[in-house]
């Protein structure tokens, strides 16, 4: 019998190293939206930050109001450039007398080479520990009774992570819905808890299930629903990863300046796409109408309910009901609220 790792088809790209999908990726979708599933987001870079400073110092050089942090808790923050651009995304728990920061794939030296040339006098002592740590997720309304049955802690609402017996932790993740947890495992006991997890009732899914529901909820992923003049108000980042009510840090004078004056000069949408092609066009892709562009594409997918539909930026004036022009497929925005 065909085991689920014999048939997983991996990723490529940015996301190379984990599945893609185990051969049926729309079922993967319906599963973690009725059931529980468990994705393979190892390729996640990891990073610590120990010592007595970490707090108030981590606070004063991200967005995120991180001083009264205790144990347990988690959050998300940005590093924004000097005019509020962003340049990271961290998911941030403090646990164990230390701050956890996972990010996207790729970016550890990023994060630790502006961690470095931050620290100045401060008694902390960043590392990437990538090599060292894993990412998995569940996802679904059954999660709880998977973690359960698979002898793991399952988190209660306030989403406070909890360490796990041999290091690590559970948490709760803010999306899909309240049924949904990230566990940072020891790398080497990563497929272990997999096939646990699978054992305790989960089903393997691949990472294009896990997006085709970030998309769905239209959650921005930095990299793939950002460029280079990205501000936070754009993207759905306020309050999520930027606290309104907290000291001076860098790119604070745009978030006010955005918040308290206006509206920023573009917008995260859902678009629903023609399909035309199998093959959906790639993030970066210009957004265009009547020949010109208004903004560009994130990530677009198959999705196993609204088909082939994408995230993509465009400019915050033009109207809802337009037809846009993505790579000669026709794109529709759609205004519903997201079902997540």
């Amino acid at each position: 019998m065909t085991t689920y790792l014999e048939r997983a088809v991996a990723a490529s790209g940015r996301d190379a190293g984990v599945p893609w999908h185990y051969g049926d990726p729309l079922r993967e979708q319906r599963l973690l939206s009725s059931g529980a599933g468990v994705v393979d987001r190892s390729n996640r870079d990891v990073l610590v930050v120990p010592g007595q400073d970490r707090l108030g110092w981590l606070h004063s050089i991200c967005s995120q109001h991180l001083a009264a942090l205790t144990d347990g808790d988690a959050t998300e923050a940005l590093v924004l450039s000097p005019h509020g651009h962003v340049e990271q995304h961290w998911q941030v728990t403090e646990l164990g007398e230390k701050i956890w920061i996972d990010t996207e794939p790729a970016t550890a030296a990023d994060v630790l080479g502006y961690l470095r040339k931050m620290q100045f006098l401060k008694r902390v002592e960043p590392a990437d520990v990538s090599a060292e740590w894993a990412v998995l997720s569940v996802v679904g309304p059954a999660t709880p009774t998977v973690l359960a049955v698979a002898g793991l802690p399952v988190p209660d609402s306030a989403g406070r992570a909890i360490a796990l017996a041999g290091g690590g932790f559970v948490r709760r993740m803010s999306w899909p819905g309240a049924d949904a947890a990230d566990l940072l495992v020891p790398r080497e006991r990563g497929p272990g808890v997999m096939a646990a997890l699978v054992a305790a009732g989960a089903d393997p899914a691949g990472l294009w299930a896990f997006e085709a529901l970030r998309v769905e909820a239209r959650r921005p992923r930095f990299g793939f629903e950002t460029d280079h003049r990205t501000i936070p108000h754009e993207v759905g980042w306020i309050g999520r990863a930027v606290h309104l009510d907290k000291g001076c840090y860098r790119g604070q004078e745009t978030v006010a300046r955005v918040q308290n004056l206006g509206k920023p000069p573009r917008r995260l949408v859902l678009v629903h796409l023609s399909g035309d092609s199998d093959e959906l066009p790639e993030p970066g892709t210009p957004v265009q109408l009547d020949g010109r562009t208004v903004g560009f594409l994130g990530t677009a997918l198959h999705h196993y309910e609204l088909g082939p539909i994408a995230l993509a930026v465009i400019k915050r004036s033009l109207s809802d009901a337009i037809s846009l022009d993505i790579a000669g497929q026709r794109g529709l925005m759609d205004i519903s609220s997201p079902s997540n």
